[in-house]
């Protein structure tokens, strides 16, 4: 198929997904155009700079060159014009996942990083990792992966390190999209219930995985660790291949030197591996660390040169990104969105703030700034679980968008910190800068843009 195959169309290109899908497809030589609803930076540069065509919205015109091809994003759905114009002519169509394997990923040793949480910031590690040691891996990271010049690419090595996301493939293929990576090597991080839109329960999420485990051969890994009783269950519906755990005395383990996670001691079976000392802070970015070692120690590559490349790691975009520091006044972007996400990093940052003021008579405050924008979050499903997972904050700001189907005003008495909560992002600011004062760490949580709130408040800060 893929000799007969030149011009290749993506609908929805902007998407980090399929917008790797289309860097990795230029690379092999094809073609490509693509659009999107929302065309815009970084995703469109980094496109429009690889050579390829974008088209802004989801008109009937774009396929007036008709494609040998079309790749569905899975964000497509029936009712979309350019969708049902494809399915009345008959235009060959093919989900990213499906492309991604027929094209690349069936001749590669695959590793997949899987989980609820922690994929991208994994995902990364690894494939620095394997960059470090000079196996020039290909990967597709559903990020920006800051170690490197983009967020996919084919590589020159049988290697290719994939963040598997449990969502589903496309309006025509319910399955996850994971289902169709076939990997070697597969890291399952965390497994906790999301994505309400789609899932009933966690049953059905634990179905998908396993279906993801029956894949991996019996010469793979499986890395996961040994507190996680969903993984644990799911792992007993049957694995036919060698699993090595984190978090237990005969696997992978961590001994932090420093609370808040910057400094820790890496042992494999009770023998050390070596000291990390990095930039990065907090319990689950150690978990993914363990992770991320044991993966490239599959590959070949040795835990102390994994170490070795962990200590100039430089963590994916939005992932506890430093925004600007105004005031002694600092702003940090994170993408934590599920109630566990949230409690983790704001327990990382807690440790970090009350680790720089260990000897100070004026503690550091965290101040969360929150937007439920998750399908899962609007819907109400974590909203029970949201005010322990700010409990680590000292105050609390959330959005309360009107997409958003239940009142979030109704955290504000059982949240433990003080919460303000606003319908106005500019409002919003207001009310932050309003409440900040010297020495504050302020860490907003979303997973889209959040209307750029984190350049508003440096910006309302600098001029307050």
């Amino acid at each position: 198929m893929t000799n007969k195959i030149q011009h290749l169309h993506i609908l929805g290109i902007c998407g980090t997904f399929m917008g790797g899908i289309a860097a990795i497809a230029k690379e092999l030589g094809f073609r490509v155009t693509g659009c999107d609803a929302h065309v815009y930076p970084p995703m469109s540069t980094q496109l429009e700079e690889l050579g390829i065509e974008l088209k802004q919205g989801y008109k009937t015109k774009h396929f007036n060159d008709e494609p040998d091809l079309v790749i569905v994003g899975n964000a497509m759905s029936r009712g979309n014009v350019m969708v049902e114009y494809m399915l009345d002519r008959n235009i060959p169509y093919i989900s990213g996942p499906q492309w991604l394997l027929e094209n690349v990923l069936k001749d590669k040793w695959v590793l997949a990083v899987s989980g609820t949480h922690g994929k991208t910031t994994t995902s990364s590690m690894l494939t620095w990792i394997l960059e470090y040691a000079h196996l020039s891996p290909g990967f597709l990271i559903g990020g920006i992966p800051q170690n490197f010049s983009c967020s996919a690419r084919l590589g020159n090595a049988p290697f290719f390190v994939i963040e598997a996301d449990e969502y589903d493939t496309a309006f025509f293929d319910k399955r996850s999209k994971f289902v169709h990576y076939r990997p070697r090597t597969l890291v399952i991080n965390n497994l906790e219930f999301d994505h309400g839109d789609i899932f009933n329960d966690l049953s059905d999420i634990q179905r998908q995985f396993h279906h993801l485990i029956r894949m991996v051969p019996s010469n793979g890994l499986v890395l996961s660790p040994k507190n996680e009783m969903a993984i644990n269950d799911t792992l007993a519906m049957g694995c036919w291949t060698t699993i090595e755990h984190s978090a237990c005395a005969n696997g992978w383990q961590a001994k932090k030197l420093i609370a808040d996670g910057s400094e820790f001691i890496v042992t494999f079976k009770g023998e050390e591996q070596g000291l990390v000392k990095w930039p990065l802070i907090g319990d689950f970015n150690i978990e993914n660390a363990l992770m991320a070692i044991a993966a490239a120690r599959h590959a070949g590559v040795p835990s102390h040169i994994a170490i070795e490349a962990l200590a100039l790691f430089v963590n994916s975009k939005r992932r506890f990104e430093l925004r600007g520091v105004v005031n002694d006044i600092s702003v940090y972007d994170d993408f934590a969105h599920h109630p566990t996400a949230i409690a983790k990093t704001l327990a990382g940052v807690r440790a970090k703030v009350d680790n720089i003021n260990c000897t100070s008579a004026q503690k550091g405050r965290v101040l969360a700034v929150l937007e439920p924008r998750s399908n899962t979050m609007k819907s109400g499903v974590h909203k029970a679980a949201l005010p322990l997972s700010l409990a680590q904050a000292d105050q609390v700001f959330i959005f309360q968008d009107e997409k958003i189907k239940w009142s979030v005003s109704d955290l504000i008495d059982t949240c433990q910190p003080p919460c303000f909560v606003e319908k106005n992002i500019d409002d919003l600011v207001v009310k932050i800068v309003e409440e900040s004062q010297m020495g504050d760490t302020i860490v907003v949580m979303s997973n889209g843009s959040f209307d750029n709130i984190h350049e508003k408040i440096l910006t309302a800060i600098n001029n307050n």
